[in-house]
């Protein structure tokens, strides 16, 4: 294999592996840390010129008649060539608008160099507003948006020798930043596994590098070579002072875990498990156990720190109009305009408090989440559950309906629900989490419709949707949320609807399971969000 055959066969494997990332905090100085929290205020100012100038571009785009056509006739045209058609001339408009990867690029060059921004840096965030641009003009974006003041974009440069260079120094990885040096503090044994494999990739790169692309092109698989791909410095406020972290990308799947005792930290098991994902709860049902719990829940305290978060926003909103009487109407709503917002100290404050405590909850939402996904994937290895559909869910009603006493409904739907217990979150780790282990996950079509099915009947029964708890045609009382995961866990995927003879075989044995689970729960008690189980 001569050079140039060597060089695009490695382009190949880089393109076919996979990465992970590794989350190190770092050993800088408190005046590192301060030059690196203005160099990303400074990325943030950046982007938010680039946004400005692209978001004008875009807009003139959007209001051509022309344009607006083309793109309606694209999306309901199935041909390949008319498409094709279509296509061209929807990249030819957003040429002659300036809304192209090339103009967003150039662009960013006078506007880097006006701020005194390292190349590398600026062109890493053009390409995170190219990457807004493109869901507008491909996806469900609607708009581009501004980094308000105080949030903190991360520091990337996506070339291992640029911007953040890496290094070896004694055995130890050491980054450099500006003038500065530092390292990273390794905190368990998963961290020191990885920088580890890490080092070993850096002490012989072409040996490992041959190796890979030997075993790709003759086993057309990708090993684990642990090539450190890029860095990124992401700064956070936690407690009212800045710490600064370290995001590695390296190549290949992330090392396993292990306990205090070297047992392997998560099990994976084999089995169907059938899940059924509400707004604020899971329930789920496998060969060995059936399960109903709360969404992002860690202990007993998230409902109480979810109130807390909306005392601290209630109390700024007072201190807000108290020290600002003139930018609000008589009936209290907010005047049209620009406006000077004055903030008092006690308001400020309480920002500081509610900011801490939206990241102390998200952070517990994330942990639960993975808790959740580890779980599931030690009783199985076939993950069956619905269409991702928070985001539907959170859209309000859009026509006016009243109810038969004469009084308007609500308009609202699951914005704070979904909001609070991510629902859409926990669905993407569990496809994440059971696709890398080497699991399957499975959704099932829309017409599946398992909360509406009824086995022993054999028909399709609808119901309303605060009938928690319901009985069957034969009279069997079953909770809800339950019964739609037996139901997946009976799906048949080659036929692709319900295996109503698994229903039948399999039926009497986890509704077992599923009664001493209620008596459980009533017994603790543990309050179980819109389930329809009543506790004392």
């Amino acid at each position: 294999m001569n050079e140039k055959e060597y060089k695009k066969s490695l382009r190949q494997f880089h393109k076919h592996s996979d990465r992970h990332i590794l989350v190190v905090e770092t050993d800088m100085s408190f005046s590192d840390i301060q030059k690196v929290v203005a160099l990303s205020d400074k990325i943030r100012k950046v982007g938010n010129e680039l946004v400005g100038l692209m978001r004008k571009n875009y807009d003139q785009l959007i209001r051509t008649k022309r344009y607006r056509k083309v793109r309606k006739l694209y999306g309901a045209t199935e041909e390949k060539k008319k498409r094709k058609v279509l296509a061209s001339q929807l990249n030819e408009m957003q040429k002659q608008y300036h809304v192209t990867w090339d103009d967003c690029r150039t662009s960013m060059i006078p506007i880097g160099k006006k701020y005194g921004l390292d190349a590398v840096f600026a062109l890493t965030k053009a390409e995170d507003v190219w990457r807004g641009i493109e869901k507008c003009l491909y996806a469900n974006g609607k708009t581009l948006h501004f980094s308000k003041y105080g949030v903190l974009p991360c520091i990337r440069a996506k070339q291992m020798n640029r911007g953040i260079p890496i290094s070896v120094k004694e055995n130890q990885l050491q980054f450099k930043f500006g003038k500065s040096t530092f390292e990273i503090q390794r905190k368990d044994r998963f961290q020191s596994d990885e920088i580890h494999a890490v080092l070993d990739y850096l002490a012989e790169p072409e040996i490992i590098d041959k190796k890979a692309i030997q075993t790709f092109v003759e086993k057309a698989y990708c090993i684990n070579t642990y090539r450190p791909c890029y860095a990124t410095l992401v700064p956070k406020l936690i407690r009212g002072k800045y710490r600064v972290y370290l995001h590695l990308t390296i190549e290949g799947k992330a090392k396993p875990k292990y306990d205090r005792f070297g047992k392997p930290r998560h099990k994976f098991g084999k089995g169907i498990i059938g899940v059924d994902i509400g707004t604020q709860t899971v329930a789920y049902t496998s060969d060995t156990e059936v399960g109903l719990k709360n969404l992002s829940e860690r202990g007993n305290s998230i409902q109480k720190s979810e109130r807390l978060e909306r005392l601290y926003y209630r109390a700024m909103d007072r201190s807000r109009r108290a020290t600002n009487p003139q930018n609000y109407n008589e009936d209290g709503t907010i005047k049209k305009g620009r406006k000077i917002w004055n903030y008092s100290n006690h308001y400020k404050r309480l920002q500081a408090k509610h900011a801490e405590l939206c990241r102390i909850n998200a952070r517990n939402r994330q942990l639960a989440i993975k808790e959740d996904a580890n779980s599931l994937r030690s009783l199985g290895d076939v993950l069956i559950t619905e269409p991702k559909n928070a985001s539907k869910l959170m859209k309000r009603a859009k026509e006016t309906t009243k109810n038969k006493k004469g009084k308007f409904n609500k308009k609202k739907r699951f914005g704070k629900s979904v909001k609070n217990r991510c629902p859409g979150g926990f669905q993407t780790t569990i496809e994440k989490k059971f696709e890398v282990s080497g699991g399957r996950y499975i959704e099932v079509p829309s017409n599946y419709r398992a909360s509406q099915y009824d086995h022993t009947a054999d028909a399709y029964v609808k119901k309303k949707l605060s009938d928690r708890m319901y009985h069957l045609a034969d009279g069997t009382l079953v909770q809800r949320d339950w019964y739609s995961s037996f139901l997946l866990y009976c799906y048949d995927d080659k036929i692709e609807e319900i295996n109503k003879t698994k229903c039948r075989a399999e039926f009497e044995k986890h509704y077992k399971r599923e009664k001493a689970l209620i008596e459980w729960i009533q017994a603790n008690p543990i309050k179980i969000l819109n389930s329809g189980i009543k506790t004392a």
